[in-house]
């Protein structure tokens, strides 16, 4: 019977809606913006998947919202072996949470948080000379790191099935330098993880020239009259603004009409107030790992997708490294929409079928 510890940040991820871009330090801004959390609701989908998958599995949990209550959601009778110091729960509180769960005698931490979650879970498995490995459901706006799986049904199932382990990368990045523009990337430990096929890759910076991929993208926009574009974060989506001539933002979520920039740095509110009767959301998966949606731009949500047209530009060389897109937008439906065959922009005219898993 594998012994399965449970350790949930429940505020991590509710910055990104909001257009916070994490959550570090600013719990109680999300908060004055509307944030809602969303680590519990994930945890609960990671572990209803598991519950499902028929192995003999017994959880130990920490208390409250960091773990034992999404157990219960989840159908599970949990251990619990702690409780955290209050309702506001910090990093401390996971670190504290990892101590007692392998003090608990647990094969496998399963945490649910962001990377920032992932250093604190691989930093005192480090401190406490444990070979216990540990795997992470995806809940955060950055996410870096190699110790994810790419969804939570997917950790729930790999959390039951694996049957070995390897040293992954477990990265974060200075979310003041992030919100700024800059990406700072620091690998922060090693840590032992379950092998399997539905782990990400670590994030993976795509080469190549896009000037005139972007460029076409542009000029497409304003030939578009009256089409409202929502364009996305990163290196190739900056090309496309810098192209539009907008002061756009190159990490953040930006909304363009009409030779107009509508809304910079835009959080989900804002998208949607400034959706109108026809509109694109253009986004470029990100390199190495292929997510197209939920990860760094969980602004751009189900309900702006739902109502939007997308679009989905790359270069060559991006495209040849990621090998398969992703989509994990917290909305199971939607996502098994999305998924199939996408034709991706490559070019003023080409494009390249890609397989959205």
């Amino acid at each position: 019977m594998r012994r399965i510890g449970v350790v949930v940040n429940p505020i991590a991820g509710m910055g990104g809606r909001v257009g916070l871009k994490g959550t570090d330090g600013k719990v109680e801004e999300a908060r004055r913006r509307g944030a809602e959390k969303r680590a519990p609701d994930r945890a609960v989908e990671a572990l209803e998947h598991m519950r499902t998958q028929g192995g003999e599995v017994t959880l130990v949990a920490y208390g409250g919202e960091m773990g034992a209550e999404e157990a219960r959601a989840a159908g599970f009778d949990p251990t619990v072996v702690g409780e955290p110091g209050s309702e506001d729960t910090t990093s401390e509180d996971t670190r504290a949470a990892v101590r007692a769960l392998v003090e608990a005698g647990v094969d496998l931490v399963l945490f649910v948080g962001g990377d920032g979650t992932a250093v604190d879970v691989a930093e005192t498995l480090d401190e406490l000379g444990t070979e216990t490995p540990m795997l992470g459901v995806p809940a955060g706006v950055k996410v870096y790191s190699s110790v994810f799986a790419v969804t939570p049904r997917a950790a729930g199932r790999l959390a039951v099935d694996f049957d070995r382990v390897e040293r992954r990368e477990v990265n974060d990045i200075d979310e003041d330098a992030f919100r700024g523009g800059d990406v700072n990337t620091e690998l922060k430990s090693l840590a032992r993880v379950p092998v399997g096929e539905d782990l990400q890759s670590s994030k993976q910076l795509g080469g190549g020239t896009v000037e005139q991929l972007a460029e076409a993208v542009a000029a497409d926009a304003r030939d578009a009259d009256g089409v409202t574009y929502v364009l996305g974060p990163g290196s190739t989506l900056d090309a496309v603004k810098a192209a539009l001539d907008v002061d756009g933002t190159p990490l953040g979520v930006d909304v363009w009409r009409d030779e107009s920039l509508v809304a910079r740095d835009a959080s989900e509110s804002d998208i949607l107030a400034a959706l109108g009767e026809e509109n694109r959301i253009v986004v470029s998966p990100i390199g190495g790992q292929g997510f197209v949606f939920g990860r760094g731009n969980p602004q751009i949500s189900p309900d702006v997708i739902r109502q939007s047209d997308v679009e989905v530009i790359a270069s060559r060389r991006k495209l040849d490294e990621t090998g398969v897109l992703r989509v994990d937008t917290g909305d199971a439906d939607l996502d098994e929409q999305l998924r199939g065959w996408m034709r991706v922009r490559v070019g003023r005219f080409e494009r390249r079928l890609m397989k959205v898993v």
